[in-house]
């Protein structure tokens, strides 16, 4: 148990930072200003489901789908961050609307607002390309050194657990944080939040592309 809990922690360390529901949660709330707070934290309870399938998937069996398909983590990278630029830029292009409140509220269709559950809000938005190669590089390395399939599934199921239940907090209270920086605080964040969703989806790219040059360059030698 003691070793399962080292990689609880290790597992943790690692993704908290880029899973980041923190900083994700203006985001979220950028996108879903319009719905009710209920279909809202509805709406943030499928994302934290889904992020947390998606992340036992990258783990348990992300390399080898990448295998079978023949694809490296660096064109994961590559194709994840131009996923992550574009969805930043569109918002930071995004004008901003005057809250229309209920009446606007009325206007959703329940229906409709999970369409959107797992692409962009739960992929790329918050279980990105690097999440997913820090999962999956995780996975195959926790795996060699336990030996035994039983504690590194439990390690990775509980961490990820873990990050499905902050995604969740932060998304579906996410309004309690625009409360209290109010509607203008609210808008400066939701756009340094579009700017470092760019920045975070340039970065993911330049890490694909460098160890793209690299593995090009220790081939033609």
């Amino acid at each position: 148990m003691l070793e399962t809990a080292k990689n609880v922690l290790l597992i943790l360390s690692a993704l908290f930072p880029i899973v980041n529901p923190f900083g994700g949660s203006p985001v979220f709330l950028a996108l879903t200003r319009h719905y009710p707070a209920a279909a809202r934290r509805a709406l943030a309870r499928q994302v934290a489901m889904n992020s947390f399938v998606l992340l036992i998937s990258s783990f348990m069996v992300g390399t080898h789908i990448l295998n079978f398909f023949a694809i490296s983590i660096p064109v994961v990278q590559v194709g994840g961050g131009l996923v992550v630029i574009s969805n930043g830029w569109a918002m930071l292009k995004q004008k901003e609307e005057p809250d229309r409140g209920r009446e606007v509220q009325k206007k959703v269709n329940l229906k409709d607002i999970f369409r959107n559950a797992f692409y962009p809000l739960t992929l790329p938005l918050t279980v990105g390309p690097g999440s997913i190669s820090v999962a999956i590089t995780l996975g195959a390395n926790l795996a060699h050194h336990l030996g035994a399939n039983l504690l590194p599934i439990l390690a990775t199921v509980i961490a990820s657990a873990m990050v499905a239940v902050s995604i969740y907090v932060c998304y579906g209270f996410a309004d309690r944080l625009a409360a209290l920086v109010g509607e203008s605080g609210m808008g400066i964040i939701v756009r340094l939040s579009s700017f470092l969703l760019v920045c975070i989806g340039v970065q993911i790219m330049w890490n694909g592309v460098s160890a793209l040059i690299h593995s090009a360059v220790g081939v033609a030698h």
